[in-house]
């Protein structure tokens, strides 16, 4: 296999969301296979204690992985934890010829560079139901269910999300792990905060509990967001981690396309039950596991994309 070929597909993986931009994936090439490994030393042990959101990261840097061999006209097959005895081997991809990629791949590999997390209120659009719709066959496509939340269910879920905030900001260990991940932009990883301001901001992250304005903000935003969904899975382990991350990032490509964002509104999944259960009853049929509360929308103002960590850091070629 190419070297200069699977720095490519690295490169594109790596664009892949992750909990807060932890970035916690390592690649390997062996027996002419490319494999993913979850990054053990990028852990966030009070946020994801059972490491539920590192799999779904890892899922989403899998799925880019997939997109961008495609656009080389390969097929990446993915033998999901291949190996019992490493609980952190999430796959093991053998690459064959498959042709040049349809009008639809071409779309998703352009849309890698342009899916962002967008930070901010959304845009006063509608999202069109046909864009809705095909979001929602992208995550079942992957092996993940995508529940529409009502708008008769916003409330009670932006309330679920504002105690996700409380009670996670009131943790002085949640505070210290996210003031961690709180960096200048140079550092490559990391929620991006000014160089400047880094240290004051956190300090006051680590010191203060926020949780009552982060609270209301969040909240107001669930309910003014122009669409909000879910990601559920019927049993909730790391297959199903690994499918939420590549149900995601299928659905976040196939929404970037059309110039559509999403934002995260994990608290109530992050926090555990009984918000991760409340959220499930608050849903409509009740779908399975909630694994992801999103808000989607057309953005007010372009952004700047996360860093990412240099290719050579997470790729032993």
């Amino acid at each position: 296999m190419a070297a200069d070929l699977v720095w490519l597909l690295v490169e594109q993986a790596v664009r892949a969301p992750s909990s807060h931009n932890t970035q916690p994936w390592l690649f390997r090439c062996a027996d002419g296979a490319i494999e993913l490994r979850a990054d053990r030393s990028r852990p966030l042990p009070v946020n994801d204690p059972d490491h539920r959101e590192l799999f779904i990261s890892c899922g989403a840097a899998l799925l880019n992985l997939r997109v961008a061999a495609r656009h080389h006209g390969l097929l990446a097959s993915p033998d999901l934890l291949p190996d019992p005895a490493e609980d952190l081997l999430c796959a093991r991809l053998t690459l064959s010829e498959a042709g040049p990629e349809t009008p639809d791949e071409t779309l998703l590999y352009a849309a890698i560079a342009r899916r962002h997390t967008y930070r901010k209120p959304f845009a006063d659009r509608t999202v069109p139901g046909d864009c809705l719709r095909r979001m929602r066959q992208a995550a079942e496509a992957e092996g993940a269910g995508l529940s529409l939340v009502p708008d008769g269910v916003r409330e009670p879920i932006a309330a679920l999300v504002g105690e996700g905030d409380r009670r996670q900001f009131a943790d002085p260990n949640w505070r210290r792990e996210l003031a961690h991940w709180l960096r200048p932009r140079n550092r490559g990883d990391g929620l991006t905060v000014p160089a400047a301001a880094a240290p004051i901001t956190r300090t006051v992250v680590r010191s203060l509990d926020l949780g009552a304005r982060v609270a209301t903000r969040d909240a107001a935003r669930l309910r003014a967001a122009p669409a909000v969904a879910v990601f559920s899975t019927q049993t909730d382990g790391p297959l199903d981690w690994l499918a939420t991350g590549q149900a995601l990032q299928r659905a976040l490509l196939v929404l970037a396309a059309d110039g559509i964002l999403a934002a995260y509104a994990n608290q109530p999944c992050q926090v555990g039950d009984p918000l991760r259960a409340r959220l499930r009853d608050a849903l409509p049929n009740h779908p399975g596991h909630p694994q992801l509360l999103i808000q989607v929308g057309y953005p007010r103002t372009a952004a700047v994309l996360a860093p990412r960590r240099p290719i050579a850091d997470v790729l032993d070629a």
